[in-house]
């Protein structure tokens, strides 16, 4: 009976724009889900991967203390908790693998529309609302700017009404609520979509095999249709059935395992 030990967790937004495009691709990836009482945990029936739905800010976190050995998260989350982690001197425990072709968005200052935007350089002096301070103070600091961040955790779009802020530093998809609150995109300090990240901690010799198994899977939408779990879920068994796990048996297992993706159009990637 297989323990937590030897399963794969990957951590997924609970609820958001991310939550079905990322339990869609698992499933057609061949993955079986079963969801626990409390909806927190989707248990994988033919696979040992279970995904835990969490809060998207969370992600990052649980992967980098090794909770999750996986997670599918946006760009923006990950960029502004390794430039939180970075401020405080702390180096982060997890790394982007690679990226999915979904959840596209952008994180964009906006101003009044009767605002002179003339490039970074109006941002002087002034007061900008924003969820993502850290990317914010970042793109000020690289860009020589002195300039107020005014910290809002949510509907950061009616700062300037309430007269806290000049601009405001928020994702944009559709631009929608932006013209709602009669504002308008003036520069893009980030172009976000989903991404997968993978703990950095060090690997036990049991997980080593199912991390390394489930990291080549891809995550990718097949471009054939959905890949064939059958043989890739024979190496994982294989390979966590050895009492040792050395590095030229796992080696012999990514080549068979990268043929069955090449076989589908997939993309070689570094695990």
């Amino acid at each position: 009976m297989e323990t937590n030990e030897q399963r794969i967790q990957i951590a997924v937004q609970k609820t958001g724009r991310l939550t079905d495009h990322s339990i869609d691709l698992l499933e057609r990836c061949g993955l079986k889900l079963t969801k626990s009482k409390d909806q927190l945990i989707c248990y994988g029936e033919n696979m040992p991967i279970d995904l835990l739905l969490v809060r998207d800010d969370d992600i990052p976190g649980l992967v980098s203390e090794d909770v999750c050995d996986l997670g599918i998260v946006g760009l923006n989350i990950v960029e502004e908790k390794r430039l939180q982690l970075q401020s405080e001197g702390r180096e982060a425990m997890f790394k982007q693998i690679y990226a999915l072709d979904f959840g596209h968005c952008r994180l964009s200052l906006a101003a009044p529309d009767d605002t002179a935007y003339a490039g970074p350089k109006s941002l002087e002096n002034t007061r900008i609302a924003t969820s993502y301070v850290n990317i914010l103070q970042n793109y000020l600091k690289s860009n020589d700017i002195n300039a107020e961040t005014v910290y809002f955790s949510g509907a950061v779009e009616i700062a300037p009404k309430l007269g806290r802020a000049d601009y405001i530093c928020d994702l944009v998809s559709t631009g929608g609520t932006l013209k709602a609150n009669g504002l308008a995109e003036v520069d893009v300090l980030l172009d976000s979509e989903a991404v997968v990240i993978q703990t950095q901690a060090p690997l036990g010799e049991q997980k080593l095999a199912r991390r390394a198994v489930a990291a080549e899977l891809g995550m990718h939408r097949p471009a054939t249709g959905p890949i064939d779990l059958t043989l890739m879920r024979t190496e994982v068994d294989r390979l966590s059935a050895l009492n040792e796990v050395n590095e030229i048996e796992l080696q012999d297992s990514r080549q068979r395992v990268q043929s069955l993706l090449d076989s589908v159009g997939q993309l070689n990637y570094d695990i």
